[in-house]
């Protein structure tokens, strides 16, 4: 099973809603590395770094979201491991400050 890096876009009604709250818990439950923000566009843009399966899985969870938020589209890419150097130091998964 190989490793995959993908950032992710999520469109709609994502901020104010506990979305990035729920990324964080669900990256983690998904074992994945990475980091989520909200963008000053009213997007949250989100990092994730693990298997090929639970990066997956993880980006279709986000097209989903938690039950308060409306997610119009979720534009995916895939990201190198320089990415990754957002992070804050010595965590596995980060929340940052809005860009």
């Amino acid at each position: 099973m190989s490793g995959a890096i993908r950032r992710v876009t999520i469109r709609g009604r994502v901020q104010g809603v506990g979305y990035r709250a729920w990324v964080e818990h669900q990256a983690r439950a998904h074992g994945l590395e990475g980091w989520v923000r909200n963008t000053t566009d009213g997007n949250v843009e989100a990092l994730f770094s693990g298997p090929q399966d639970a990066v997956a899985d993880m980006v279709a969870s986000c097209r989903r979201g938690p039950s308060s938020a409306r997610v119009d589209a979720v534009v995916e890419e895939p990201a190198n491991s320089d990415a990754l150097g957002l992070r804050r130091a010595g965590e596995r998964f980060s929340v940052l400050p809005t860009i």
